[in-house]
């Protein structure tokens, strides 16, 4: 069993890594191989679009590392169906657009792999909540 050295986050667009920052400083400072990384996670992410792909990189002791690929962030699923820009920077007062129960579980059903639940009536909830956030309208 490897030591495990430290884990780094990151959110990369999907084929899109790159050794400019953040990435670079990043990995560089674990004394990690960056060209190589960006090597393996574009080809991991080649078919995934252009959404936003957060990475977990668990770094060992020995330099060497692993890592996993996540879902999209919700907030970026939501935009995506929407074809909306952002959010809104007043989501209780502005309500920028209104989202169906079925976009919900539709989206909850992709991100159920990172969400801390099995039961799809709870991750629609999950969403619902990053919905409202972003200062949509939920539709019955």
């Amino acid at each position: 069993m490897k030591k495990v050295k430290t884990v780094i986050k990151l959110q990369i667009l999907a084929g899109k890594a790159n050794p400019a920052p953040p990435i670079g400083p990043a990995l560089g400072q674990h004394g990690l191989n960056i060209q190589e990384f960006c090597n393996k996670f574009n080809t991991a992410t080649s078919n995934k679009g252009s959404d936003i792909i957060p990475v977990e990189i668990t770094v060992y002791e020995d330099r060497s590392y692993d890592f996993i690929l996540k879902t999209p962030p919700a907030a970026e699923l939501l935009k995506k169906v929407l074809n909306l820009k952002k959010g809104s920077s007043k989501p209780l007062q502005e309500k920028i657009g209104v989202v169906t129960k079925e976009q919900l579980a539709e989206i909850a059903k992709i991100k159920m792999p990172d969400l801390n639940t099995d039961d799809l009536e709870q991750a629609i909830k999950i969403i619902a909540g990053t919905a409202k956030q972003m200062g949509l309208t939920i539709k019955q």
